[in-house]
């Protein structure tokens, strides 16, 4: 066995660290208060069985379905060299006849954020992390925050729905938000890579679900909350409660709010950590804007911080909504690159400022799909009620004659949202094409018809295109010269859930088809 202290290549893996030093189960026992059976050095931790790299830690817990340990001696085989389980899991390994050193703890999950940090030497506080949370505008902000320190000249990373990036390198991750020990895996090869900030989407599934545990944002930042969810969390209230736990000391140092939402006024009253606020027309918050311009292709404004701080700003995507993430963007890369104790240098945000004037969009997000047509094609990721409303009321004002809107909504998630979505739609635009988003599970014919519900004596036009090919097509064929196409609810994806397979399906290249074909 090496020397506990020893530093060794690890495996393989863009989301881990290339090198690691072995720790040992005695000090992890020690340090969490775990009980143990056996000694071992390990290198790594891992959640699942499939993912295991030689000298892991496999987390064999509790699970809806199955025990973690049921999958134990798989995990052995691929190189889990101890294991982290309940009395439950014990009990397994032993009518298992598995022999292996373990960790034992009564709720196993609880313990697993800290000790993956642990393992990984606690990679999240050698970067300047910046959480953000909100029912929409998690991935436009996260992403404006990494594009704006990049083109600034500061190495930034990116977790989120679009992806995980490195130094501006796309890195493939499982979940919008990683599994605990994943995340301090990724944080540990950002380090490795001398990365400076992250920003990192932060769902309520993933503070429920203890993905973030072991994580202390040097930043939180609270968008917004709207109807979502609510197949996971019982009622709006749950939702927000599990949003506002970010904003508490054990998860995070200080929080950015939006008081222009009605959830985030009283978040910023009942925050458990100091708050600035944010909101777009309001002096009175600590970050505000003045002078907007809007624009098709995104907008101009001048940025009211802290200490009379101004600086002139602009958005790649169009929306004032998107004013508001931008501002957002800025405001935590100003607190995060603060000194603790001092106040923040305007140097960084000044120049990430000036960085996103050049900036381009974020994909799926406002997305302009553009092939030479005389007409508007947008392809945005809207699949809740106030993102569809956001969407479509951005690009109303900015239509010269109809506005087209191709819309559906996801199987297996909150139906309670598929006829608003549905009236939204109706009300905001003059044609619309109700089609399938991903109806996974569920019977498509049965989701548009909830959709359809909504539409019922709406001014538009509703037409049903099940084929969401076909319905694209047909939002092409039918506009002209001055007229905005928006395909809403997928966005960036590239794939089409039904019947528990994925098929090849990206909105935006099948409009570009569609284009060439007229």
């Amino acid at each position: 066995m090496s020397s506990a202290y020893e530093k060794t290549a690890g495996p393989t893996s863009p989301t881990r660290p290339k090198v690691t030093e072995p720790v040992t189960l005695s000090d992890l026992a020690a340090e969490l208060d775990l009980e143990l059976r056996g000694e071992a050095s390990v290198t790594g931790v891992s959640l699942s069985s499939q993912r295991v790299m030689p000298g892991d830690l496999y987390a064999a817990l509790p699970g809806s379905r199955a025990h973690g340990a049921t999958y134990a001696a798989g995990a052995l085989e691929a190189g889990a060299v101890a294991v982290l389980t309940d009395a439950a899991g014990a009990a397994q390994l032993e009518a298992q006849r598995i022999e292996v050193p373990t960790l034992l703890a009564d709720q196993p999950r609880k313990v697993l954020g800290a000790l993956s940090a642990r393992v990984y030497g606690d990679p999240s506080s050698r970067l300047r992390l910046i959480g953000v949370t909100g029912t929409q505008g998690k991935t436009t902000t996260t992403r404006l925050a990494e594009s704006a320190l990049l083109e600034a000249g500061h190495a930034a990373g990116v977790i989120g729905t679009v992806g995980t990036r490195i130094g501006g390198h796309d890195v493939k991750t499982p979940l919008t938000t990683p599994e605990a020990p994943d995340l301090h895996g990724l944080f540990a090869r950002m380090v490795e890579e001398d990365t400076e900030a992250c920003a990192m989407e932060v769902s309520s599934h993933a503070l429920v679900m203890g993905r973030v545990d072991g994580v202390v944002f040097d930043v939180a930042v609270f968008l917004n909350l709207g109807r979502d969810h609510l197949d996971f969390h019982d009622t709006v209230e749950d939702y927000f409660q599990a949003k506002a736990a970010l904003f508490t000391p054990e998860r995070a140092r200080m929080g950015i709010v939006n008081i222009d939402d009605e959830h985030g006024r009283r978040l910023a009253e009942e925050a458990s950590i100091p708050v600035v606020t944010y909101a777009l027309h309001e002096e009175s918050a600590d970050w505000h804007v003045s002078g907007i311009e809007l624009r098709p292709d995104g907008s101009s404004f001048v940025v009211h911080g802290p200490d009379g701080l101004e600086l002139p700003a602009a958005s790649p995507l169009a929306g004032d909504y998107n004013v508001s993430n931008t501002l957002a963007a800025l405001a935590s890369i100003h607190h995060a690159y603060a000194a603790p104790g001092e106040r923040a240098s305007t140097e960084v945000v000044r120049s990430a400022a000036a960085a996103l004037t050049q900036g381009s969009g974020v994909p799926g997000r406002l997305e302009r799909v553009d092939a030479g047509q005389p007409f508007t094609v947008v392809v945005d990721y809207a699949h809740k009620p106030d993102a569809v409303e956001a969407a479509l009321g951005t690009l109303r004002p900015l239509t010269e004659s109809k506005l087209i809107a191709v819309i559906g909504a996801g199987g297996d998630r909150d139906s309670g949202k598929r006829p608003i979505m549905g009236e939204i739609s109706a009300r905001l635009a003059d044609h619309v094409i109700v089609t399938d988003d991903n109806p996974r599970t569920e019977d498509p014919a049965s989701i548009r018809r909830q959709v359809l519900e909504g539409t019922t004596g709406a001014r538009a036009i509703v037409e049903e295109i099940g084929d969401r090919r076909a319905a694209i097509g047909r939002a092409i064929e039918l506009a002209e010269p001055g007229d905005i196409v928006v395909v809403a609810g997928k966005g960036h994806e590239t794939g089409q859930e039904i019947e528990g397979v994925t098929h090849p399906f990206d909105d935006r290249e099948v409009a570009r088809e569609a284009i060439a074909k007229q």
